[in-house]
């Protein structure tokens, strides 16, 4: 029964994460057909903007070292395919491919941007500068990760303004658009919402700022319906609720796209997801792995009679 609540968007764009960062969690590497009909299901079932993979050194992340084999297979996908890039020499291997969608993953915190990049946060924004730089000349729409936004697993809460600090710089570079990632999942709505305020005081337009919520606390979809209200219409999600983050072992699974298409169905919000399809994916998905689904929706649905 879908009944609209005032003060919320008329559509809601989901930049879906599971083939990229719900994958490269997996203790074993996915098989590269798998991959790429799990990326062809999932925009046959609606979704416009998928995140393919991940041009990373094979030795950080194994599960994804195939992606040169990968991206070729997804040629006639109709959706965005971003695939993300730590430095030049993966956006020289993403570029002779015909990535159009790049993405760059930065750290609101000294701890893990040491542990994720082996750099600083100002280090890393250095880093990025040229590849965000040359991406924007070679066409390309370049979204900005920013990770530990709201609790780090070694430095605890993160102080507001920090993460403000550290988007703006990030924004500065010549990104297209920003996501704030909760990576360990600690975060609470009202954390949410004096976040995006503290962004917008310094500038930041919300049309520009996309969510990626983990579920650790039970916490993803009220903090995404906090985004919601304040303007926000680009959710981070991945299909199944795969995913968590190799270098912070506390980061639980991401918000599952059933659950958040559940809730914005129920609340009359557009995203064009198909979401019985959505859900067959995800069962067809979870067989390959071996496991259940953690998304409470999938389950509730692949088992009604």
């Amino acid at each position: 029964m879908k009944v609209p609540a005032a003060g919320l968007p008329a559509r809601v764009r989901i930049h879906e994460v599971g083939a990229r960062d719900g994958l490269q969690n997996e203790k074993t590497a996915v098989p590269t057909a798998v991959k790429a009909e799990f990326v062809h299901r999932l925009a046959a079932a609606g979704l416009t903007t998928i995140e393919a993979t991940s041009f990373v050194h094979p030795k950080w992340v194994p599960q994804l070292a195939d992606a040169e084999q990968l991206f070729p297979l997804l040629s006639d996908v109709r959706a965005d395919l971003p695939v993300l890039v730590p430095n030049e020499r993966g956006l020289d291997r993403a570029l002779a491919l015909g990535a159009t969608r790049i993405a760059v993953f930065g750290s609101a915190t000294e701890t893990f941007a040491a542990r994720n990049l082996n750099r600083t946060v100002a280090e890393s924004l250095a880093m990025f500068e040229p590849v965000v730089g040359r991406a924007r000349q070679a066409g390309a729409h370049v979204r900005g990760y920013l990770s530990m936004c709201f609790g780090d697993p070694w430095e605890g809460p993160v102080p507001v303004d920090r993460v403000v600090s550290v988007a703006v710089d990030l924004l500065g570079l010549g990104c297209d658009e920003l996501s704030l990632g909760d990576t360990i999942g600690v975060a609470t709505p009202g954390h949410v919402q004096a976040l995006l305020e503290a962004l917008n005081a310094a500038g930041v337009d919300t049309a520009r700022i996309g969510v990626h919520f983990h579920d650790t606390y039970g916490q993803a979809l009220s903090n995404t319906l906090a985004a919601l209200r304040h303007g926000v219409t680009t959710v981070d999600a991945s299909a199944g609720g795969l995913g968590g983050c190799p270098y912070a072992k506390s980061a639980t699974g991401n918000l599952a796209t059933e659950d958040l298409v559940w809730m914005l169905d129920g609340l009359g919000i557009e995203t064009g997801v198909d979401l019985a399809a959505l859900t067959a994916t995800s069962v067809w998905m979870a067989e390959r792995l071996g496991r259940p689904s953690p998304s409470r929706t999938v389950r509730a649905l692949s088992h009604k009679e």
